[in-house]
């Protein structure tokens, strides 16, 4: 209860997660509001928004409901977002509690492989996967999941290594507890809190990469997202701009709630940093 009293005691966090709020509320009652499907064609291309009340944001290229494609490509950010980040906290937090835990020539190689991923930026690493596995929606998120790991595998490493002397640890070895047990059950919830926080940002990171690979047309054309919107109105970016501007705001509000929350969650879980 106190971490939630610190929470709403930052104007921002709670801004960001009003924001965010929103953005999920959107992407839930999509179908509710637009039951046509959001690609189909609704009217003449590239009417302006507020120009006629059947399209409050207008029409794109094709003449399909530019706000129909913005609550639809709600889902599709979340989904990405949420789903690849479980990939990347799920795969980072086993091989930095494992590389953190037990040290030695185990830390060594699990912190080579960690390495090696980062050699490549995340965005030429996903361009690889997406090109050698395809762009349907599920291999772009699990792509992104992939390649996302590295950062939350440092951070829990970090976590273990300063986690792995304590008192409690020392104990349950002392009570004949076996590593898996101490690793599960009694570090890791110790270590999360951080790990946590982190994932916010793995989330906007996703929602980013995967516009950035509609944006040049190599994500998924089946599906209504913001990036593939951006995409489409590049084409006419210098008279109708309002095409990629719309959906590209959809993509900076999201991404600054998700961050705020990530803040918010900071401050609220680990108060002393905020009073330093």
């Amino acid at each position: 209860m106190d971490a939630v009293k610190r929470y709403f005691r930052s104007p921002a966090a709670v801004v960001g997660l009003l924001l965010l709020l929103v953005v999920i509320v959107m992407a839930i009652t999509a179908s509710w509001i637009y039951p046509r499907d959001p690609l189909a064609l609704a009217g003449r291309p590239l009417i302006w928004p507020f120009s006629n009340p059947r399209f409050l944001l207008g029409t794109d290229n094709s003449g399909r409901d530019i706000a129909a494609q913005i609550f639809y490509g709600a889902r599709i950010s979340l989904l990405i977002g949420g789903v690849a980040t479980v990939i990347a906290v799920v795969i980072g937090v086993l091989i930095g509690a494992f590389a953190g835990y037990y040290g030695g020539w185990v830390d060594t190689v699990l912190m080579r492989i960690t390495e090696a991923f980062q050699t490549l930026p995340n965005f030429v690493l996903l361009l690889v996967l997406v090109a050698v596995f395809g762009s349907t929606i599920t291999t772009v998120t699990i792509a992104v999941g992939i390649v996302s790991w590295p950062a939350p595998a440092r951070l829990t490493r970090a976590e273990f290594m300063s986690l792995r002397s304590r008192e409690f640890v020392q104990a349950g070895r002392t009570l004949g507890m076996k590593d898996i047990q101490l690793i599960l059950g009694e570090i890791l919830p110790n270590a999360l809190p951080p790990v946590i926080v982190y994932a916010s940002v793995v989330m906007a990171l996703s929602i980013l990469l995967e516009s950035a690979l509609a944006f040049l047309r190599l994500s998924d054309p089946n599906v209504a997202s913001w990036g593939n919107l951006i995409g489409l109105g590049r084409d006419v970016l210098r008279v109708q701009w309002y095409v990629s501007a719309i959906p590209g705001i959809a993509i900076l509000l999201t991404v600054l709630a998700v961050s705020l929350v990530g803040q918010g969650l900071n401050d609220a879980l680990n108060p002393r940093l905020k009073s330093r």
